[in-house]
């Protein structure tokens, strides 16, 4: 088990994948930015990060608008 801070909120996770943690969390791949650590994750990385005990990880929505 490791535990994160997600958005604000600590979580304990069995698995150290950023993507099982969007599933675990419902996170739309689709219009969201995430960073880990207060660091921009490029989406093309997502499926590679694996996620370390003590980790921020922060979920943001890409909202249009002007």
């Amino acid at each position: 088990m490791i535990e994160l801070t997600v958005c604000g909120c600590k979580v304990r996770v069995s698995h150290s994948s950023l993507e099982c943690l969007m599933i675990q969390e419902n996170i739309d791949k689709n219009g969201v930015a995430i960073a880990i650590n207060e660091q921009v994750i490029p989406k093309s990385q997502w499926e590679r990060v694996v996620l370390s005990n003590g980790d921020s990880v922060e979920f943001f929505s890409v909202v249009a608008g002007g």
